[in-house]
């Protein structure tokens, strides 16, 4: 799988991959993620990727130029099946559709910034717009970092224990259950019994009921 993030901040967006299940992933071949400046495609002397909006207001807006410049230089080398853009008013990220991402082969990512981006890029090459949630950051290469952690820990040995993913929340509308780990007593707290039971099935049963619980409390609106 490959992943291009196309930021004006390519710095900001350096750590999450260095380290834990993202890096293992880069390092086994799984996935190849390259993070590309977008001022590296802008015409202009300064390099500037952004200008003010037609008809006033505040904030600047990210230009359709150095964007479209970029874009078409690596669709002239590959195919891509999504190009994303992350914002605000995007679909909401979920687990269901961070799975089908996982299954894609090569994948674009334009982090919004400033104001938002010239609407003709949105016309012209957005395919998908992702939001990470309801609220507003200083631009989208976090979001673009989450949307990537989500992808890529899905993949195929990316993860030690490939059934881990299996059983993260919201993989069957569920919360995940307790975990526990020793010691089985802490200051007479103890771990319930079934988990040392050695009981599969028991213990699966207990898991799903646990879940069950945890979502009704928690979050009724996935059981709906």
């Amino acid at each position: 799988m490959r992943i291009d993030i196309i930021t004006v901040l390519p710095q900001l967006l350096e750590s999450p991959f260095e380290h834990s299940i993202l890096k293992r992933a880069i390092d086994k071949g799984l996935v190849e993620v390259n993070l590309i400046n977008l001022r590296d495609y802008s015409t202009h002397k300064q390099k500037s990727v952004d200008d003010y909006a037609f008809g006033g207001g505040a904030g600047m807006v990210m230009s359709i130029e150095p964007i479209a410049n970029c874009i078409n230089a690596l669709k002239a080398e590959r195919e891509y099946d999504e190009v994303i853009y992350t914002s605000p008013d995007g679909e909401l990220l979920d687990q269901k559709m961070s799975n089908r991402l996982s299954t894609l082969k090569n994948i674009i990512i334009l982090c919004g910034h400033y104001k938002g981006v010239d609407q003709r890029v949105r016309d012209l090459f957005i395919t998908k717009e992702i939001s990470i949630g309801d609220y507003v950051l200083s631009g989208g290469e976090l979001a673009a970092a989450v949307i990537s952690d989500s992808i890529i820990r899905l993949i195929p040995g990316a993860m030690s224990d490939e059934t881990s993913a299996l059983t993260d929340s919201f993989q069957d509308n569920l919360l995940a259950p307790p975990v526990y780990t020793r010691p089985a007593d802490f200051n007479g707290i103890k771990v319930p019994e079934v988990l040392l039971s050695g009981h599969t099935a028991n213990i699966e049963n207990w898991r799903y009921e646990e879940s069950v619980k945890r979502t009704k409390e928690r979050r009724p609106d996935l059981l709906k």
